[in-house]
Parts: C-alpha cells; structure tokens; sequence
C-alpha cells in the first residue's frame, strides 16, 4: 500500500464523525425528502468550480433531487478533501459524487463507500479505485494538445516555450501537460519546452515561478499555464514585469473574468474552456441515475474549445465562458 493510501487510512480514523464544514460548504445533508447528494470537489476558490456548482445546482432542481457541493480551501488540502469526503459517508446520502485531488489518498474511502452500498459517481478527476460508476470530465489529454497547436500556429512553428502547471498528482493537470508535451514531440521539432514547473494552482506562486522562468530563458517565446490559477499568475507576471503579449506568447486553460479580460487586453492570446456547468450537470444526472438503478455511462465526456479575442462572443463559445 503506498504511503499516500496509508496515510487516508490514518485521516479516516482521525475524521470520525465530522460534519466537514468548509468555506466551499454547499449547505446541510438531506432532509430525507429527496434522494440527496454529497458532491465534494477539488477547490472552491477558482470561478472554475463555481460554475460546476451552477450546472449541478440546476439539474438537481430540474430532478427534484437535494445536493450539498463543498471543497477545500485550496487545491492543495488532500487531508481537507479526505475529511469532507469521509462526513459525507457519514451521512449515508444516497449518492456521492467526487472530484480526486490525489487518485491514490482517496481508495480506502470510496473503498468504504462502495461497501456502505453508497452510488459513487465521479468529476473532473477520478480516483483509483474501481468502486465509481462513472466520470464526467474533459479529454485533457486532447485539451493539452489542442493548447499546443494554438502555441505552435502563434510562434511561427518554432523556439523555447514553458509551462506552469497545476498538478504533478491530480488527473487534470498531469493529462494537460503530457497532451501538450506530446503534441510538441510529435508535430513540432523546433520547440523546445525548456521548463516545466507546478504552481498548484495558485496565482502568485504561478507568478512567481513565471518571472523566474523569464528570467532563465531569455529567447522564451511562450508560456502555456494548466489551469485558472496558472494561467492568470503568468499574466500577473507579465504585467509585473512590464511585458504584454507582443514579448510573451500566453496560452492558458479554463475561462474566469481574470482569463477573458487578459485576451480582450492583448496580454494573453487564447486559452482552453471547458465546460463546467455541463460537469457539474451531467455529474448530477448520472447520479441520479445510478440512486434509480440505473447504469450511467461510464466516461461522460463533456467537451473543450480554444477561445481567443476573435471567437469569444461566437455562440458555441460564449455558451461554455463563466465569469
């Protein structure tokens, strides 16, 4: 058993009966009403999750179903995550569904769930175990590449790029780097990825990391960032340094006002969207399907698009932005 899943064991002892009260808190448990979900996600702080939250908020509605959707502080707490997931076994709700911050820490409990004969559905980013019915998520692996086509077209095919990432753990974040990575490797032999270095999601430490960079490659022509907190430190950078997205090519992942205003200013030039609310929606319909006995599909892919200056305000794309 790997050191990881020794010590979850350790956080469920610990966790007991706690109730998992969070600033990410989606409310109480059922009343017992409605079939009720315990929805418990990577983070709380991104505008990322709170659209997930939207999607899951109004297909619950839509089912006539109770949800609690809660997270961490940051996409750091693995203990945090472990405790919220354990007081949401605690409450035996009729399903839970889980985003994995670490696929490794969460085994025992979703071990434990599927032996309390408690539906497990999963979002985002899964955990190794084979107890969940299903997972609805991007193709990040397809996302990551996609991001490298964009970087490639916007630097002439050639030169020094870098990523800032989110995650060397979590699905997410090792699937968007390896689908860029990969990419480059395949279809582009004059770019060289000279750095890669991981800012958990967090803007200043991403910005940080973005100056140092910088400063190490001066021929850089690009920097992709994985996720919100990634993106919108390396374009802190950039302003801190006095650069705009003449110096720098900036490719970043998920949308956010912080993101959308970067492209409309020319300080980053497009970016991956996903599309939360339909995470957060079909993540709820599968869910409710597996509480009524039913199979729900077992990867529900939820889609991604590039979008830039020129195609933000196109339909198709505007539909799958959040602010």
């Amino acid at each position: 058993m790997s050191v990881l899943a020794t010590a979850a064991i350790a956080v469920v002892a610990l966790a007991g009966c706690a109730q998992g009260g969070s600033a990410g808190s989606g409310g109480d448990a059922g009343s017992g009403d409605k079939p009720y979900i315990a929805m418990i996600s990577k983070g709380f702080q991104h505008q990322f999750w709170q659209a997930v939250k939207q999607g899951a908020e109004e297909r619950a509605e839509e089912l006539g179903v109770e949800i609690t959707f809660e997270g961490p502080a940051s996409e750091t707490e693995v203990d945090a995550q472990l405790q919220m997931l354990q007081a949401a076994i605690d409450k035996s709700p009729d399903a839970i569904a889980y985003a994995a911050l670490d696929p490794e820490a969460c085994i025992p409990l979703i071990d434990a769930a599927g032996a309390a004969e408690i539906p497990v559905v999963q979002f985002d980013a899964g955990c190794d175990s084979d107890v969940p019915l299903s997972i609805a998520k991007t193709d990040s692996l397809g996302a990551g590449a996609l991001a490298a086509d964009h970087m490639a077209e916007l630097i002439g095919e050639e030169g020094e790029v870098a990523i800032v990432g989110h995650s060397q753990i979590n699905s997410t974040g090792v699937e968007r780097r390896d689908g860029f990575v990969e990419q480059m490797e395949a279809e582009y032999p004059d770019i060289e990825i000279v750095d890669i270095q991981y800012g958990d999601g967090d803007h200043l430490k991403s910005a940080d990391i973005a100056k140092a960079m910088i400063a190490a490659h001066p021929d850089l022509k690009g920097i992709y960032g994985t996720n919100e907190g990634s993106a919108v430190g390396v374009v802190n950078a950039l302003t801190e340094l006095g650069m705009n997205g003449d110096d720098l090519t900036v490719i970043g992942f998920d949308s956010g006002k912080a993101q959308m205003d970067a492209i409309t200013n020319g300080l980053m030039a497009g970016a991956i969207t996903q599309n939360p609310i339909g995470i957060g929606a079909e993540t709820v319909q599968a869910a409710y399907d597996a509480i009524n006995g039913d199979t729900p599909e077992e990867v529900i892919d939820t889609g991604y698009f590039f979008y830039d200056a020129e195609n933000m305000k196109d339909e198709e794309i505007a539909a799958v932005l959040y602010e």
